[in-house]
């Protein structure tokens, strides 16, 4: 199967490969046979300075392994992010032929993974047949502590199914003395990678040196047996016309690795190939065209092949065309290349960058480019390739974004403004990216094909990036229909370009559609909104498309919601949770919609602490900052939840911290019917009328608007003005099933007051009906003491509707009274009462596993001891016999 990255493009093979073990070797068997043995345990520590023969010997003793899974290997990037690194350790892992579960997930950011997908990984690697013996090579402490701490939570919780072997140039950040005490830890440390003399005599006579064993002793003392210090002396002296005069020179000269890397490896060569390493040097790696490329020549198959079959620091990577330099010497070089040759690395990386672009390597060719200074060119590749999106979703949008953060302000051209107004979109900063979009209508409006420079962009690609961030910032504040527009702008675009390129870049569309259905939502057009969210999810699932999935989720939550159906509401909030949970999604990108609308939906149903719980999380959540809209719910939804738990001026607090600028007109008529709900709670009337008349309903027809007038009339005595007020609520299903159900709750009440006890029995019969697949309890809380009252003088219509019973904390388990049922044989646990009031809550087997973090066989082995001990046989038996104990 072909794992690729959540951008669309392959993993780097070259990660996943030892390096090929040098033909002139030293062979350490009593290492091999230390590390053999240490992999046996959780963790081996292969640990030493640059050039100590670390990663040399690691592959010498992966190519030789005997055993039924052989090691894998991963080498770590310096740079790695936390995200990065986990995506390529299970890349490594699905390599090596271990099979994880679907559920584990991959990561789609680099910035990190959440507990949840370590605690799945764990308990993968834990549930393997085998154990995996994975090599993490240059595993230093520049990795950030999120990796060391995630790697040590694994290595612990896996159950002996994970196996460590690392190598370093320094200990890492991971808890040594704690695998120590435990007795779980392998050291090979620079003491033991030391070459002795025995072994620098061994490659020294690989070379075909027959060096005296004072020289030998010479150059030890001076290396320290250094082995890339021996290796390289012996490659200095093959060259050397009296090698024991060098190694007497080489032992006086107390010069530094640096000089001596260039004095004896680079000066060695002949100047061709001199200038190629000076060169190739600006690359993380090299292949052989690219090397012609930034020397002009021929050369570079031969050449390359030569320094590898030589050994001076350059080694060909394994079943590839491809070379990479040691990092020491590369660093080296690229200082020399700075003072010899000034001025002429931008333009290496200027040709480097043109290379990489024109053999399909998008993201190396734009990091060049950067580099090179040249923001035409890498801007260009971006929006040219309909690559803008992976500035703000992916693995690499960081990478990018710090690439990017020295392009000066004020870089012209429609590219550089189009890739300067996704990077301030991408840090929340929309008026910095409404400033580069204006920069880029600009451009646009100037540019024509006579004047237009080869790199500037200006045909279909670039204004489609132009329309696409145009939908993407775009606020219900605003004008929506410019947002619509531009929409229907990057629509008709896409059909221009090319289809091949569309279909590798699947989170185009994805975007579009989540943030389009989001304005729309926020400006309560909400037929609109779910039908481009709905569009929008379906357009997801490839990978890179995770993020605007989990937004999608959301705002269909929300649309859901506000439209009544809380049950939809709750699955697509459960499932955006799921989403981010799966992919790693960091909690700084997500917006806490999914929390916000299970607290909505928690409040309809009555269950305040399930409320509270979810609202703190959305609350607390530290992603993107909602919009006006969103904001306004979470007030409404907020104040609903100090109501009701009788705290009514923190209730009022939150709905006039609103702030009303750029405020729908329907959200800023939500707070007010919110309002109204808060003062009623206090038995103030006349306020809660003062302040419906404050504002006027969207349309003038709200139906909300109309049923809370209707609510405040009747509370201040005004039954006819309430009645009046309920005509303007239409009886059919356009309106949310909640506002129906209120309508004929307050009917109800009216004919009661009016001493019509049929009629208010019909009406409450109907609101009770509409109410009960949702389970909205609240109304009927907020009703005050009538409705129980009613229901206590109709004991038939009280059977019928059990589920209004509100919830609160399970007492102890008491007998029947004389009621004929045997007794409960001993108390439920915590877990089991849980278990049961999502029973009570109409959820399946599955949906309860969710709910409770728990796998369905789980919930399914607390059910039947549920049965058993309230005697019973079925699920709906046990939950009316709890309900009858007082337990619900």
């Amino acid at each position: 199967m072909d794992h690729r990255a959540p951008t669309g493009d392959p993993m780097l093979t070259a990660r996943f490969v030892p390096p090929a073990v040098p033909k002139l070797l030293v062979r350490r068997p009593e290492l091999l046979v230390r590390l053999t043995a240490g992999a046996q345990g959780p963790l081996t520590l292969v640990n030493g300075p640059a050039g100590s023969g670390k990663t040399v010997l690691t592959a010498h003793w992966a190519a030789g392994a005997n055993a039924p899974r052989p090691p894998m290997w991963l080498t770590v990037e310096p740079d790695d992010a936390p995200g990065a690194f986990w995506a390529y350790v299970l890349e490594a892992l699905h390599r090596g032929g271990v099979a994880l579960p679907a559920a584990v997930g991959r990561p789609t950011r680099a910035e990190g993974v959440t507990r949840s997908f370590l605690v799945r990984l764990a308990d993968g690697l834990a549930a393997s047949a085998q154990p995996a013996v994975l090599v993490l090579d240059q595993f230093d402490t520049a990795q950030p502590p999120a990796t060391t701490e995630g790697l040590d939570f694994v290595l612990r919780h896996a159950a002996g199914g994970l196996r460590i072997v690392l190598t370093s140039r320094s200990d890492t950040l991971l808890p040594l003395h704690r695998y120590r005490a435990a007795g779980e830890i392998t050291e090979i440390r620079h003491a033991d990678l030391r070459f002795t003399d025995a072994d620098a005599e061994a490659l020294l006579g690989e070379h075909r040196l027959d060096i005296s064993p004072a020289g030998i002793r010479l150059l030890m003392e001076r290396t320290e047996g250094w082995a890339a210090g021996v290796r390289l002396c012996a490659l200095a002296m093959q060259r050397s016309a009296d090698p024991e005069a060098f190694l007497r020179q080489f032992a006086a000269d107390r010069t530094t690795i640096a000089d001596y890397l260039l004095t004896e490896v680079l000066d060695a060569q002949p100047p061709p190939t001199q200038d190629l390493l000076l060169r190739v040097c600006v690359t993380d790696r090299v292949h052989p065209d690219l090397a012609d490329a930034l020397t002009g020549r021929d050369d570079g198959a031969r050449t390359l092949a030569g320094l590898a079959r030589d050994n001076a620091f350059l080694e060909q990577i394994e079943a590839s065309a491809w070379y990479r330099l040691h990092p020491l010497f590369a660093e080296v070089l690229r200082a020399h290349l700075r003072q010899r040759c000034p001025g002429l690395e931008p333009q290496l990386h200027g040709r480097a960058a043109r290379w990489l672009a024109r053999t399909g390597r998008l993201t190396e060719a734009v990091l060049q480019g950067a580099a090179a200074g040249d923001w035409q060119f890498a801007a260009a590749q971006l929006v040219d390739n309909l690559a803008i999106g992976r500035l703000l979703t992916g693995l690499e949008a960081d990478q990018l974004g710090r690439a990017f953060a020295g392009m000066p302000a004020g870089t012209t051209g429609v590219a550089p403004a189009l890739v300067g107004a996704a990077c301030r979109l991408a840090e929340q900063d929309l008026p910095g990216c409404e400033a580069g979009l204006r920069r880029a209508d600009a451009s646009l409006a100037d540019a024509s094909p006579a004047d237009a420079s080869p790199a500037e962009s200006c045909g279909p690609a670039a204004r489609f990036g132009r329309a696409f961030l145009g939908v993407l910032a775009g606020r219900p504040g605003d004008d929506v229909t410019a947002t619509e527009r531009a929409a229907a702008d990057a629509d008709r675009l896409l059909r221009e370009l090319p289809p091949h390129l569309l279909a590798e870049r699947p989170e185009l569309r994805a975007l579009l559609l989540a943030h389009l259905g989001a304005v729309e939502l926020g400006a309560g057009r909400l037929d609109r909104a779910e039908s481009t969210l709905t569009a929008a999810v379906a357009a997801c699932g490839p990978p890179g498309t995770e993020s605007p999935l989990c937004g999608a989720l959301g705002s269909l939550a929300l649309t859901e919601l506000l439209r009544g159906r809380l049950r939809q509401a709750a699955e697509h909030a459960r499932a955006s949770l799921a989403v981010a949970e799966r992919s790693a999604l960091p909690p700084e990108r997500r917006a806490g919609t999914d929390h916000l609308v299970l607290a909505g939906v928690a409040v309809e149903q009555d269950d305040l602490p399930a409320a509270r719980r979810h609202l703190d999380l959305a609350t607390a959540a530290p992603g993107p900052r909602p919009d006006p809209a969103t904001a306004a719910r979470a007030a409404v939804i907020a104040a609903r939840i100090a109501a009701a738990e009788g705290d009514g001026d923190a209730a009022l607090a939150v709905l006039r911290a609103v702030h009303p600028e750029g405020l729908p007109a329907w959200a800023a008529d939500e707070l007010a019917v919110a309002e109204s709900g808060v003062h009623l709670a206090r038995d103030d009337a006349d306020a809660a009328l003062r302040v419906l008349d404050a504002v006027e309903a969207p349309d003038g027809d709200r139906p909300e608007h109309a049923v809370a007038r209707a609510r405040a009339l009747l509370a201040a005595g005004r039954g006819a003005c309430a009645t009046g007020a309920l005509a303007d609520v239409p009886a059919d299903d356009a309106v949310a099933t909640p506002v129906r159900a209120h309508a004929c709750l307050l009917h109800a009440r009216i004919a009661a007051a009016d001493g019509d006890s049929q009629e208010a029995h019909r009406r409450l019969g109907e609101a009770l009906a509409l109410a009960r697949p949702e389970e909205l309890r609240r109304m009927f809380a907020e009703s005050g003491p009538w409705v129980r009252g009613t229901l206590r003088r109709d004991p038939r219509l009280a059977r019928s509707h059990g589920w209004l019973t509100p919830r609160a904390p399970a007492p102890a388990a008491r007998a029947p009274q004389g009621d004929g049922q045997p007794p409960v044989v001993e108390p439920l646990s915590a877990r089991e009462t849980e278990v049961l009031r999502k029973a009570a809550e109409l959820l399946s087997t599955e949906e309860i596993a969710a709910e409770l973090y728990v796998s369905a066989n789980t919930v399914k082995t607390h059910l039947k001891s549920i049965y058993r001990k309230l005697c019973v046989t079925r699920r709906s038996e046990a939950v009316h016999r709890a309900q009858d104990l007082g337990m619900l």
